[in-house]
């Protein structure tokens, strides 16, 4: 049994010392990374394609059971609509190609204009893309959450090539006005989404986005807790991506939700024990 947990990202400024050890050569920070966690987004995918040495490198620098849900390039979801780039398409799933069995999910991330009239497009993208990879969809338009009819038109299209809807759950953040410049960010660029938790497959994927109180971002999350226990006890493999607005304590607020999770599980494979990101001290 076991939940994987992670960040969206693996490597930020204000880890440094804290998390990973300082001035660690960009081709070992992954590693380091993956001795607190054992998930990550790949957000840096929907912006550009890595090259295939670069992720040679990322498989490298992690165990076998690590898992990357990578995003799909810009121009496949937000340019052509999933209607056209197929050379960009290519390309990206050439370049993950050395992640093999890590490449957890292709995560196709859709622009908030995607709507329910689009879900047509959305299967027919969904069924020509190769069966070696599982997928995962993420919608921000509203009739999806607000709407039974278009909520399950989706779950029809995707549950024809066993994808699944990952939610972004928001609603932590915007509870209450922001009280930091980051949260002040946060309010402007991201979506203002209701609360979706129901899987449609055995691996389930949440995004969750906390305040930079690590308190409330707590407080927000128990919901999640419980429904990812849930999960754990019908036989799903649950990933959970803890987000903050600025990310600076990410890494120890995701193994603390898998420590929640274990609480009610107590068959719960833990998390081994992070590497120092310093040397040992006398005090």
């Amino acid at each position: 049994m076991r939940l994987h947990v992670g960040c969206a990202m693996w490597n930020l400024a204000p880890w440094q010392g804290r998390y990973l050890p300082r001035a660690l050569p960009a081709g070992e920070r992954l590693r380091a990374y993956a001795s607190w966690c054992n998930a990550v987004e790949g957000n840096t995918t929907f912006y550009a394609t890595p090259s295939r040495d670069a992720v040679e490198s990322w498989a490298r620098q992690t165990p076998p059971d690590f898992r990357f849900v990578l995003k799909l390039p810009k121009p496949v979801t937000h340019g052509s609509r999933l209607a056209g780039a197929d050379d960009e398409l290519r390309a990206f799933l050439h370049a993950v190609e050395p992640l093999g069995p890590r490449a957890h999910a292709l995560w196709v991330q859709l622009p908030g204009s995607f709507g329910p009239g689009d879900v047509g497009t959305l299967a027919r993208f969904l069924r020509r893309l190769p069966a070696s990879h599982r997928y995962a969809v993420e919608v921000r338009h509203r009739a999806f959450f607000e709407e039974p009819r278009a909520a399950a038109l989706l779950e029809r299209a995707l549950a024809e090539t066993g994808t699944e809807w990952v939610p972004f759950d928001t609603t932590t953040l915007f509870r209450s006005p922001p009280t930091s410049d980051a949260e002040r960010d946060a309010w402007t660029k991201k979506p203002r989404m209701p609360r979706r938790a129901a899987a449609l497959t055995g691996r389930p994927i949440v995004r969750y986005l906390g305040r930079d109180d690590a308190g409330r971002t707590v407080e927000g999350w128990q919901g999640w807790v419980a429904t990812v226990a849930g999960w754990l006890r019908e036989g799903r493999t649950p990933t959970v991506f803890v987000h903050t607005p600025d990310n600076a304590e990410a890494p120890e607020l995701a193994r603390r939700f898998h420590d929640e999770v274990r609480a009610l599980v107590p068959g719960l494979e833990p998390l081994p024990e992070p590497e120092p990101a310093g040397p040992p001290t006398l005090f």
